[in-house]
């Protein structure tokens, strides 16, 4: 669950002194490894996962705090985001009934979460990105109180100079700049962990390199951010740059990212993993360390390297090293390694999750004897590239694999499950729950509905039907209804604009009735081009901004008829546009009420208001945008009278 309890970096002494004791955390594994102080010959797994909390309408609520007072601190745990929550589920030994095991203990600890947050008047909802969340819900105030977060967002906001640009391209593009790290927020997961021994971690950690890109493939399930289609896992994207805190001189010098896959493969030790990551990333978190990790070996003891650990969960590797103690039957403590995978998203469901799961267990425990030494089968950079393209286009996206080929990721996912069954098989697993396991995935890669084409294909069918804002609001509503259901995301029916609920809570702000997509001119545009983009876009208001990107004026249709009235001597294509735009317009936040909005349009006599945030151009809002508004209300008056 990570290391909540940290200190502030107030001074370069106390960050020498945890980088002291983070190096000789160091030494003290180096030291265990030589002496074979780790458990081996068992094989355990866990998993953890991150929910949203949404409100009856489908948005995200703030109410993370007081639901985590009604639920036992064993299993659940805060995480960034107010809105956000994560269970830790129970380690369990590799085999037998293990996975069905794991699903049931997933399902009581999201029952348990349910009950406690419907007391709060909140709903949990599965899913790698939530789409109906804005700009507007990653504030500081949305931030989980505690030293941890406090200290991890001033420190990395510091580094990134203040602010972090994310720039993510896909059916849609999104360009936009924060001030702090609550886009991290954005995205959950269902990560899940894979016990191994010192002597093979080089080889199972490059054998989870190589699988994580058709694990994923199949497995997307975020296509979608602040209303933007993107990638079919954009988690992927926007993970590694809202936490990218590189300077100038260390992007140009294409220093890795915080959140990264890596660089390449690893040659004989989680020791080089741990080497790497001390050198190139700076402290970000320190806490008060009492422990001699060297002591505590001296005595017999197992050191808990709270240094290291506190510093490894500050570097996010899709796959990551993780280290732990266990506590025997007999009451002894022995310590262990793990490779934790990332890369998954939360959701659509518990039962597809688990699929998600049992493919990378059994194809961790089967294809390795099957080709041997990773390094030779495939190049790293391959398998960077296959990871990055699966989080692109899911199931369609195509793959550099094994012997030279060229694979869909589809077809490949196909041809990987009998090796995952085989594995998992070996391992003693049972063989109904293996069954019923991949063959919900190879449903899903037979027909092509991830949880991110679902979702794509819901907005499809949707249309234009409703605002925008009352799409994604019946979009989200519809992940929460099916996913009660149990039934995997193959067997969902698309989402419906009938789904969104009260219609008044799509258009309760400027934001949700705006128009985005917008037209605008230069001040020494000609006339003549604002009157052909009116013309052609079937528009009234054409906003004007300077060089800089702000706002300076406003051309209206009455303002080119008032121009031609007059029968001016110069003709139109002679003429800037900064002659006849009203300058200065009127503007309003995206937050403002509608009817506020309203109201000030009636007060002011205008026909539109430029919607502006931070000195930006964000949208526009006209008399004609309040007609929806106007035919809702119409329409439920008329069912209620």
């Amino acid at each position: 669950m990570g290391e909540h309890e940290v200190v502030e970096q107030s001074d370069s002494e106390q960050l020498r002194v945890f980088t002291r004791a983070l190096l000789e955390d160091v030494r003290a594994l180096e030291r265990m490894l030589e002496e074979q102080r780790f458990e081996t010959g068992i094989r355990r797994i866990g998993a953890e996962q991150e929910v949203f909390l949404i409100d009856p309408s489908g948005s995200p609520v703030l109410s993370g705090p007081e639901i985590l007072e009604r639920l036992s601190p064993e299993w659940f745990t805060a995480e960034l985001g107010r809105f956000n929550l994560e269970v830790n589920l129970a380690p369990r030994e590799f085999g037998g009934d293990c996975l069905e095991a794991m699903g049931r203990e997933l399902e009581v600890r999201l029952s348990e979460l349910r009950t406690a947050a419907a007391r709060e008047g909140a709903q949990i909802v599965l899913a790698g990105i939530l789409p109906t969340l804005k700009r507007e819900h990653l504030t500081l105030d949305a931030m989980t109180p505690g030293p941890r977060y406090a200290q991890l967002n001033r420190v990395m906001t510091q580094a990134a100079g203040g602010t972090f640009v994310t720039s993510i391209k896909g059916h849609d593009e999104l360009s936009m700049r924060h001030d702090n790290v609550m886009l991290e927020a954005c995205n959950t997961s269902f990560q899940i962990h894979f016990q191994v021994a010192p002597d093979e971690f080089a080889g199972l950690y490059n054998l989870a390199q190589l699988v994580t890109a058709p694990v994923l493939a199949g497995a997307v399930n975020s296509p979608v951010l602040m209303q933007h289609r993107l990638w079919k896992e954009t988690r992927v994207a926007l993970f590694q740059q809202s936490l990218d805190t590189r300077s100038q001189a260390e992007q140009a010098r294409s220093h890795r990212t915080r959140v990264s896959f890596g660089e390449r493969w690893v040659e004989e030790s989680v020791i080089e993993l741990i080497r790497e990551d001390i050198a190139r990333f700076r402290v970000m978190l320190a806490t008060d360390l009492t422990e001699d990790p060297m002591a505590v070996l001296d005595a017999g003891g197992v050191p808990r390297l709270r240094a290291w650990c506190l510093h490894n969960g500050t570097i996010y590797r899709w796959n990551r090293p993780c280290y732990g103690v266990t506590k025997r039957p007999d009451g002894t403590e022995i310590a262990h390694l793990r490779i934790e995978n990332r890369v998954l998203p939360a959701g659509p469901t518990p039962t597809d999750e688990m699929a998600n799961a049992a493919f990378f267990f059994g194809l961790m425990s089967g294809l390795g004897d099957e080709i041997g030494d990773v390094r030779d089968a495939l190049d790293f950079d391959d398998a960077r590239a296959n990871f990055n393209a699966a989080a692109r286009y899911g199931l369609k996206a195509r793959f550099n694999w094994l012997g030279g080929r060229t694979v869909s990721a589809s077809d490949l996912i196909l041809e990987l499950i009998p090796v995952a069954r085989r594995g998992l098989e070996r391992s003693g697993h049972d063989a109904d729950g293996i069954e019923r396991l991949l063959g919900v995935l190879e449903q899903r890669a037979t027909n092509g509905r991830t949880g991110a084409q679902w979702t794509l294909d819901s907005l499809s069918a949707m249309g234009k039907s409703g605002s925008k804002d009352a799409r994604y609001r019946a979009l989200v509503r519809a992940m929460a209804a099916r996913e009660s259901t149990g039934q995997p995301v193959h067997t969902w029916d698309v989402a419906d604009a009938s789904e969104s609920g009260d219609w008044r809570e799509s258009y309760r702000t400027v934001e949700q009735v705006m128009a985005t997509d917008l037209f605008t001119v230069h001040p020494e545009d000609l006339v003549d081009l604002a009157a052909s983009l009116m013309d052609w876009e079937h528009i009234r208001h054409v906003p004007v901004e300077d060089d800089d990107g702000k706002l300076v004026g406003i051309v209206s249709h009455r303002a080119l008829l008032r121009y031609l009235g007059r029968g001016l001597q110069r003709k139109a294509e002679q003429v800037a546009v900064r002659e006849i735009m009203r300058p200065d317009p009127v503007t309003v936040p995206p937050d403002m009420t509608t009817l506020e909005a309203i109201e000030k349009m009636l007060e002011l006599r205008l026909s539109c208001l430029p919607v502006v945030r931070d000195g930006k151009l964000v949208g526009i809002v006209t008399e004609h945008d309040f007609l929806d508004v106007s035919r809702a209300l119409f329409m439920d008056q008329l069912r209620q009278g």
